[in-house]
């Protein structure tokens, strides 16, 4: 890995660690350097993810010269016995990833030694695979391994894909698009995968009627479900009020059921009530101050055309920029936000900038404006969200907010 000044392209190791850090009732045991569990499990508290109980084996010398797993029986023995958990995920660091070390072959040499463990290894931990890949192919291991063979509930039910750790204010999106569901389309929440989830909830992952994905990386996990399970997914992320329109239309159309027109109705005359005067303020300001009138975003190729668009038909932006935090996602309109661009962006005074707490901070920009990670400040699942109607308001809040501060 070369020298960088702001943070780093994140591993496959860290995508995994963001799935599994939610999940209740599991433990990850990580073979490598202690440390390297240590700052992860401060990081992903610090982001608000807890459930799942996150240890590490260490590695020495002797380890690392004579392929010597034996520190990797040992913890599982602990975890297995003396914890009383039954799920453990067994992840490499980069260290016997580059020596070789094969955990696959490790956890079926070990499962006849716990027969009450259910051993899961995931190989995503090498310099090879990024972190929203490392997303990807944990949330799709995870529908391979976990769910067990069910019914469909009596009531029409969903599961949420794509929630994870490394998303800004996943926890209140998630929240957000389960109460919209609930109440639009009656449906009852089964499983949000995979922050704030156990095992028990993921085993009964086949037994909803529509699976919401909010994230690309989730969709090869819905395909999967769909497949073995029959069960049909929507892939969106709902932002602003005609956005978030437009998501439970498509979600009554493919759930095949009438959306509750009352409760949409309440929810988009609540939401306009509170977005008309910050609406009038802030449109009048960008149509006299033309150099002010852009909006820079940079965060998840997911949640920033959302975001633009809504600023660009509600409050009258001219210009929106998008950049995506991975380079992989990047397309002609949304470009990778690599060292470069994050100096061109954060050297630019003028406008609304919207990105993670580092671009921020580099900027010199107020972080209520953040939408993305890095952060640099503790979260909790109790702020307001991004996405659907409540996020809505609070995105006219914010940029109404970033306007007093302009001027």
């Amino acid at each position: 890995m070369g020298l960088y000044k702001t943070s780093p392209p994140l591993s496959g190791r860290m995508g995994s660690l963001w799935c599994l850090s939610g999940i209740a009732q599991s433990a990850v045991i990580e073979f490598g350097c202690m440390g390297h569990m240590a700052y992860g499990r401060t990081f992903l508290h610090r982001m608000g993810s807890f459930g799942g109980k996150l240890y590490s084996t260490h590695i020495g010398e002797t380890d690392i010269a004579m392929g010597d797993t034996s520190r990797l029986t040992r913890a599982v023995e602990w975890v297995s016995e003396n914890q009383g958990i039954k799920t453990i995920f067994l992840l490499p660091s980069s260290v016997p990833e580059v020596i070789g070390i094969d955990l696959k072959a490790l956890a079926k040499e070990l499962s006849p030694q716990f027969p009450d463990t259910r051993l899961i290894p995931l190989t995503a931990g090498g310099f090879d695979v990024s972190g929203h890949k490392g997303v990807e192919f944990t949330l799709l291991e995870l529908c391979k391994t976990l769910p067990k063979e069910v019914h469909q509930t009596e009531l029409p039910s969903f599961n949420i894909i794509g929630s994870c750790a490394d998303m800004f204010r996943y926890h209140a999106d998630a929240a957000e698009i389960a109460r919209m569901a609930s109440g639009a389309l009656g449906m009852e929440h089964l499983c949000t995968m995979t922050s704030g989830t156990s095992i028990s909830q993921l085993e009964t992952l086949g037994a909803a009627h529509l699976n919401f994905v909010i994230r690309r990386e989730g969709e090869a996990a819905a395909k999967y479900l769909q497949e073995r399970f029959g069960t049909p997914y929507l892939t969106a992320r709902p932002y602003g009020i005609q956005g978030t329109l437009d998501w439970l239309e498509d979600a009554a159309a493919i759930f095949g059921r009438q959306a509750d027109k009352s409760f949409i109705r309440r929810e988009k005359e609540n939401a306009l009530e509170q977005i008309a005067p910050m609406q009038t303020v802030l449109a009048r300001f960008l149509r006299v101050h033309r150099e002010d009138n852009r909006l820079v975003l940079a965060g998840h190729a997911d949640v920033v055309p959302g975001i633009a668009e809504y600023g660009k038909e509600c409050f009258g932006f001219l210009r929106t920029e998008c950049y995506c935090d991975c380079s992989e996602m990047a397309a002609k309109d949304m470009a990778y936000l690599d060292e470069s661009a994050k100096e061109m962006v954060a050297s630019d005074s003028k406008g609304f900038l919207m990105g993670s707490g580092e671009l921020l901070h580099m900027a010199k920009r107020d972080q209520s404006l953040q939408i993305a990670v890095p952060d640099h400040i503790w979260r909790h699942a109790y702020e307001p969200p991004l996405a659907g109607f409540r996020g809505a308001v609070n995105l006219a809040a914010v940029w109404t907010n970033e306007m007093v501060r302009i001027h």
